[in-house]
């Protein structure tokens, strides 16, 4: 529930008067106020103050209506949060708007600026904040622990900027996408950075192996070869803030997810630098900008599909987009420049995936591996070989007890090197399986009558 305050010069009081009845909406009046402290109450530019409660799903379709009716409500226009309100016919606006025809979540253009700014937090804690979520994640990811990194991404403040930016963008206001922008640049820096000492620091004293091949960790693995998946992930992520914010919805959960999307790459970031593995810094990198523009850019697509329009909007012809959306436009083709160059890149690694993958699959359909069973494969950033790397797969199967399969590794090089351009190096992880003999159903060997007993190991 909103209650809603406008200053209503008195010229236009009879047409916002007009507007409210049409539209079935109960109001209270007072008059003789001016909005200019040196004005006298009753003079030439006098005013009344207009108060009505609105259910939140009409307060953007109302105040839409009162500006169409030529009244310029920045004057001074108030929207308030209230606990519960009664009036003569707030019930039939709450089954038009909360459960009718006319049933929509969004929230009115002003509230969503505001929902955004206020999600803004001061220098000290947004960058104490981030680097703190940067040393967990850091840790979590050398830990191979998902439940800390997990924990890095709720104290992550990365939710504020990066819907800030998007909803600048979608209402073309300068000042917030400059806000939005330069908080996520500089927090990625600070993230990277406090990542970076926090590794070197652990390498130095030991508490580490500094021999470690971190990007056979498998939470680093994650973040050092960008594909489709993570970048899904980002996009619903923005997506998904965007819908919270703009209907009303808590946004904290959203929060966790962009965080997932934004700050587990940037730590990977300073591993591998920290580490002297340019191929593990430049993947993650890769990984964090691609997802960064991703979240910015689905938030404002969701933003724009949901209506909300800078002020001046006049209509949906490109010129008078272009010139609605002076700063956005900009913005914008920034962004897709960005995505279009990483996400060439990233193109390039899916199709790198693929091709390794697809060989993977030729060689253990071969007759002599039946008895394989594909458990995962990790492929390393086909970009390392561009820092005099080697691309390495890992191939992890599980394999029957006893049995062995020593040239596996250099078949699955040569089928995969034969796909791609790049010379891989194959590694080739074994699990142990065991299972029990098929029983008849009273614990009898189906075969051979004989019980057999013992759980079945993987």
């Amino acid at each position: 529930m909103r209650l809603i305050k406008v200053l209503v010069p008195d010229g236009k009081l009879s047409t916002v008067l007009d507007v409210l009845d049409r539209e079935n909406v109960d109001f209270v009046v007072t008059e003789g106020v001016s909005h200019d402290r040196d004005a006298p109450g009753d003079g030439d530019d006098s005013t009344t103050l207009v108060e009505f409660p609105l259910p939140t799903q009409a307060v953007g379709y109302v105040l839409g209506e009162i500006r169409d009716a030529g009244l310029d409500d920045s004057e001074y226009t108030v929207v308030t949060s209230v606990e519960t309100a009664k009036t003569r016919h707030l019930q039939e606006l709450e089954n038009r708007f909360v459960a009718g025809v006319e049933e929509d979540d969004s929230v009115a253009q002003e509230e969503i600026r505001a929902k955004a700014l206020g999600m803004h937090r001061g220098a000290l804690t947004y960058y104490a904040l981030t680097v703190f979520s940067a040393i967990v994640a850091a840790a979590g990811l050398l830990l191979d622990s998902p439940a800390v990194v997990v924990g890095a991404m709720v104290i992550a403040p990365q939710v504020g900027s990066a819907l800030i930016a998007s909803v600048g963008v979608a209402l073309d206001d300068r000042r917030m996408v400059s806000l939005g922008v330069r908080d996520q640049l500089l927090g990625f820096a600070a993230a990277i950075v406090a990542s970076l000492l926090f590794g070197l620091g652990l390498k130095s004293g030991f508490f580490i192996a500094p021999s470690l091949n971190v990007s056979a960790v498998g939470q680093i693995n994650q973040r050092i070869s960008p594909g489709l998946l993570s970048v899904s992930v980002a996009f619903c992520a923005g997506a998904a803030g965007a819908f919270g914010l703009a209907t009303a919805l808590p946004v904290s959960l959203v929060g966790v997810m962009i965080a997932a999307a934004l700050i587990p790459a940037a730590a990977a970031v300073g591993i591998g630098i920290a580490w002297g593995l340019p191929g593990v810094a430049a993947g993650a990198f890769i990984l964090l900008v691609v997802n960064a523009v991703a979240v910015n850019l689905a938030g404002f697509v969701v933003l724009w599909y949901l209506g909300y329009r800078p002020d001046d909007w006049g209509g949906d012809d490109l010129p008078t987009l272009l010139s609605s959306y002076r700063v956005s436009v900009t913005t914008v083709a920034l962004l897709l420049v960005l995505f279009a160059g990483f996400g060439g890149l990233l193109v390039d690694q899916i199709a790198f995936d693929n091709e390794v993958n697809g060989a993977i699959d030729d060689v253990l359909e071969e007759e002599r591996y039946a008895e394989l069973e594909l458990r995962g494969v990790d492929v390393e950033l086909g970009l390392v070989s561009r820092f005099d790397q080697q691309p390495e797969v890992t191939v992890t199967v599980a394999r029957p007890v006893d049995e062995s399969f020593p040239a596996l590794a250099d078949r699955l090089d040569r089928a995969i090197d034969d796909r791609v351009e790049d010379d891989v190096l194959v590694s080739v992880e074994y699990r142990d399986r065991q299972r029990s003999e098929p029983t008849n159903g009273d614990g009898q060997n189906s075969i051979g009558g004989r019980a057999v007993t013992g759980p079945a190991y993987l």
